[in-house]
């Protein structure tokens, strides 16, 4: 096939010099060469998701490249490999910042943008259908629509993957313009290590450098120090006011985030807030197929339905009942069947247990390796001081219900103004030390059952 590579690096050659760098990276970079003869080049991509993009948008392209190179009528076609050939080329070296640089932020450049999250996967209905128009407008005149734009829900109903869709489009049409995803919690790593490291200057310039800026998740700011809720307003005042675009997720409404400061409140009431609802049974089921399809498994419609009835409320749920169902099928060596989902998905929709003071009391203590008792008493210990405040926190910020004295009588009948000197000592240290931070959001995930990754 010694003939096929010097046409592929030919190929790969002018694809490189003829697209943009966002397209060469997303689309055409993680192509391999798997055959040529009989004037036909089959060409690899890593999965589904690459084949069916390549497909749909770059096939004319590479076709009549891959003909100009050989000067021959080549056909091309694709194909599924994991494997990557010798012809490879190697990979263009990885551009690093000087060593002589302080800050570094947590997020790469160009973006940290999931490729298989695009508005072409997203699977649109009547419980999303406002939030994913919005977001493709976004996406095709950044800063010109809906700036801000906030889209808000429940968790596992698809504003990550809107934030990515857009990320990735931008990416694509204009690969001139800078996109930076980050979650709020990355967001306030970087801005703990700025002020740490003294190089909040640094921090400014790499965030406020972007022409579209994506932030998940804000309702974590809600108890977060004064000084966080300063950084991220005037930044976003600083990027809005030179027309750039953002975008921001929540699980509420920017009403309903009693934490957050007002004025910041007010600025994303002016954009566009829209809301992503539960899926309906047809949505839910489009969903499923969507996902099997992309992933090249057989799902029968009887299956499909008895899933969407059971998963109601996480698309998240949804998908992985697919990959746990395909698991299943492939160790017992046959086809998927609603037999074999019945026998195996036996916790679809389970309802999930009220969170109760215990429940966080007995969690925090696993989390650092104490006993319940000790942690609930009245030693001074100082590991055990620290799990202490940690679950009293927890307690105030997770439930709604619970006063400062209702969670007193809980540690062993302690005064109240214990408890709220406990918690504020939390909230202080969450706005200069990154890794009480990432303990408390760990704890998080944990009690609230939600994995985002």
């Amino acid at each position: 096939m010694e003939n096929g590579e010097k046409v592929w690096l030919a190929l790969q050659e002018s694809l490189r010099g003829s697209t943009s760098e966002a397209v060469w990276s997303a689309g055409l970079s993680t192509l391999r060469l798997v055959d040529y003869r009989d004037n036909t080049l089959v060409i690899g991509a890593p999965n589904q998701i690459q084949l069916q993009r390549v497909q749909q948008r770059y096939l004319p392209l590479i076709t009549t490249h891959a003909r100009e190179v050989a000067g021959l009528p080549i056909d091309v076609t694709l194909t599924v490999t994991n494997s990557l050939t010798p012809s490879a080329p190697p990979a263009a070296p990885v551009e690093t910042e000087s060593s002589a640089t302080v800050y570094a932020p947590s997020v790469d450049r160009p973006a940290r943008l999931d490729p298989r999250m695009t508005f072409d996967s997203f699977v649109p209905g009547s419980s999303n259908r406002l939030a994913f128009a919005a977001a493709q407008s976004v996406a095709e005149t950044p800063g010109r629509t809906y700036n801000p734009l906030m889209i808000y829900g429940n968790s596992g109903l698809g504003k990550t993957h809107l934030l990515h869709a857009i990320g990735n489009y931008v990416h694509e049409n204009y690969p001139n313009r800078k996109v930076l995803y980050v979650s709020t919690e990355t967001f306030l790593n970087d801005f703990i290590r700025a002020i740490q490291t003294r190089t909040q200057l640094a921090l400014h310039s790499r965030y406020r450098e972007n022409d579209v800026v994506l932030i998940d998740d804000i309702q974590f700011m809600e108890t977060r120090g004064e000084t966080f809720h300063e950084e991220i307003f005037h930044t976003y005042n600083a990027l809005h006011g030179e027309g750039k675009q953002i975008v921001l997720t929540s699980d509420r409404s920017p009403r309903d985030l009693a934490g957050l400061q007002e004025r910041f409140r007010s600025r994303l009431l002016q954009g566009l807030v829209t809301e992503i609802d539960q899926p309906d049974l047809e949505t839910r089921i489009a969903i499923l197929h969507s996902k099997s399809e992309r992933e090249g498994i057989a799902l029968p419609r009887d299956v499909a339905e008895w899933i969407a009835q059971r998963v109601r409320d996480n698309i998240r749920e949804l998908e992985g009942s697919v990959t746990m169902l395909r698991a299943f099928a492939n160790l017992r060596q046959e086809p998927i069947s609603l037999d074999l989902a019945k026998s195996h998905l036996t916790n679809l929709g389970h309802e999930q247990v009220t969170l109760k003071p215990e429940t966080i009391l007995s969690v925090v203590s696993q989390f650092y390796g104490l006993s319940v008792d000790d942690v609930r008493g009245a030693k001074r210990l100082r590991p055990l001081v620290h799990a202490r405040h940690v679950a009293m926190y927890l307690i105030i910020d997770l439930l709604d219900n619970y006063s400062y004295p209702m969670i007193a009588r809980i540690f062993d009948g302690r005064n109240h103004t214990t408890v709220i000197s406990g918690v504020e000592k939390i909230r202080e240290q969450l706005a200069v030390n990154s890794e009480l931070l990432s303990q408390i959001n760990q704890l998080k995930r944990q009690l609230q059952g939600d994995f985002r990754g």
